[in-house]
């Protein structure tokens, strides 16, 4: 069995969710052989070195999940791209290029992000070539811890006002159809837009799937299960989880 899920956006300011996914690490992600987090586990990550306790215990919960034989795959998100060799050694997690082809079971799918392809975003677009350029991220590593908090929090607030007034960008179609192409017609897994859905395309005069993740709540996450012959979503609350189809 293999668990998928994205958009998590852990902070202090996410109790709720942070509980949430705590709960699901020391429980039901260990009855899985493999969990691929799909981008934005954090709502900002500012470096390896930043001693803030919160990302401490987040970091512990992965590890000590890890220790428990769960495979743990994680991907670059739009908030959380700093993330470097030295949180995938203490958490005992593989970052992965984004995209990555995932064979199971006989079955590929092709997970990432999914921000690359928004591509109608121009001022998006934009951030993420600057934010991915390795320079760039060499010189804010650089600055020291507090600045690097109070740029973060500048970048949240920009993001969340442009949401607010705009929300999340669609990937283009166009772009979508290349890309499935381009790895082999697998089925493709997918967070960033905030839009949990299913999507059937035919490609060529195929059929694949495009499955877009949940964003997590204070009061409920969800998962899209793999196991072994279907994907099924799985909706993670306070008590329990929940099948919802």
């Amino acid at each position: 069995m293999i668990l998928f899920i994205a958009d998590l956006h852990l902070s202090p300011r996410s109790p709720g969710a942070t509980a949430l996914f705590l709960a699901f690490l020391a429980g039901r992600a260990r009855k899985a052989e493999a969990l691929y987090i799909l981008g934005d586990l954090f709502e900002a990550w500012i470096g390896d070195d930043d001693d803030d306790p919160y990302h401490a215990r987040i970091v512990a919960a992965l590890r000590a999940a890890a220790d428990s034989g769960l495979k743990i795959g994680l991907l670059h998100g739009n908030r959380d791209f700093l993330l470097g060799p030295g949180f995938a050694a203490a958490a005992g997690v593989a970052l992965m290029a984004d995209p990555t082809v995932l064979t199971a079971d006989g079955w590929q799918f092709v997970l990432s992000h999914g921000d690359a392809l928004c591509l109608d975003d121009a001022a998006y677009m934009a951030f993420r070539a600057q934010s991915r350029n390795p320079a760039w991220q060499a010189a804010l590593l650089a600055k020291p811890l507090a600045e690097r908090r109070a740029i973060a929090a500048h970048l949240r607030a920009v993001s969340e006002a442009s949401q607010l007034d705009n929300g999340y960008t669609d990937l283009q179609a166009a772009a979508t159809d290349d890309f499935l192409r381009a790895h082999g017609y697998a089925a493709f897994i997918h967070g960033h837009t905030h839009q949990p859905a299913k999507h059937d395309y035919i490609v060529d005069g195929i059929h694949v799937e495009r499955w877009v993740l949940a964003d997590w709540r204070e009061d409920r996450g969800e998962c899209l299960v793999w196991d072994g012959t279907a994907l099924q979503r799985e909706a993670i609350l306070p008590t329990a989880a929940l099948q919802v189809g």
